[in-house]
């Protein structure tokens, strides 16, 4: 009798840690959506970047749900080696200053140029557009010196030595010659948005981390802070944006086929923009679990 009984008891086990996992993740203080497939569970948990410095979130519900889910996946990670580094101090000077001895007037339209000198409070600047663009987005509330979400979640899982990984790795060296080598007309397009963060202001910015947190999705989405950030980011001027996708879209599929718990912090724009990983899974016949992303449509007035 207790033979027969024993695996019964056991297989019980592991359905309540599961449930005992989602029932922590639920209530995380930011964006995160539930996906089950069969004996799998992913949640997807919502990143931004530049969070405010002297943010409070409750961050204790996520670490736990970490600390208990069978693995935990990471964004795209860079791995550079000390050559890698080395060759970047040596061209430190292409990194941080314009080619030729030019200016952003030499590259911006005369309207984005006065915008971008009314901001900064001087005239034509010979620092690159990446250094720049990261100026702007300081006066649009970007803190760079923020923790970001991911951050906290691999401190916690080298802590209690959780399984976890990066979706994908990119070589040091390929990404140190593309930010090298990317013709200042790329960042055009991240200039524009980053301006119109700045004029927008910090408060602006403050409020996204806010509406974040509060899981305000389509709010942060349609923050100038938060568009800046996407056009500024490495795969939107290196025009690798689907590549990221793909990238994502493969990780999810796979961690939905492993039995278990799954952990993923994944870029919020991904997950809520449309035709992101979220429109794809609820397509495929999946209910995410989690604050709605879409906007609202708008109502029509009566006639």
């Amino acid at each position: 009798m207790t033979l027969t009984t024993a695996p019964a008891v056991a297989q019980d086990a592991p359905s309540d840690a599961v449930e005992d996992i989602v029932v922590t993740a639920r209530r995380i203080e930011a964006p995160m959506w539930e996906v089950r497939r069969g004996d799998s569970v992913l949640i997807l948990v919502g990143s931004i970047d530049g969070l405010p410095r002297k943010m409070a979130w409750r961050t204790d519900a996520l670490i736990s749900a970490v600390d208990r889910a069978d693995r935990v996946l990471f964004p795209v990670e860079g791995r550079a080696s000390l050559a890698d580094v080395g060759r970047l101090i040596w061209r430190f000077r292409t990194l941080t200053r314009l080619p030729n001895g030019r200016t952003s007037a030499d590259y911006l339209s005369p309207d984005l140029e006065a915008r971008v000198e009314s901001l900064t409070g001087e005239g034509p600047t010979r620092d690159s557009m990446l250094i720049l663009s990261g100026d702007l987005m300081e006066l649009g509330g970007y803190s760079s010196g923020g923790r970001p979400v991911s951050g906290l979640v691999r401190q916690a899982t080298r802590a209690n030595r959780t399984p976890a990984e990066p979706v994908g790795i990119f070589r040091g060296d390929e990404l140190i010659e593309k930010v090298l080598t990317t013709p200042p007309e790329h960042y055009l397009g991240c200039i524009d948005a980053a301006a119109t963060a700045a004029e927008a202001g910090v408060e602006a910015g403050a409020q996204r981390a806010e509406n974040w947190r509060l899981r305000r999705i389509p709010a942060v989405l349609d923050s100038p802070l938060e568009k800046a950030a996407t056009a500024c980011s490495y795969w939107s001027v290196m025009a690798q944006a689907d590549d990221l996708r793909r990238i994502w879209n493969t990780a999810v599929d796979k961690a939905l086929a492993e039995a278990g718990v799954t952990v993923a912090i994944a870029p919020l724009r991904l997950l809520a923009e449309p035709n992101g990983v979220l429109d794809r899974l609820e397509a495929e016949g999946l209910e995410p679990i989690g604050p709605e992303w879409r906007p609202s449509a708008p109502t029509q007035s009566a006639r």
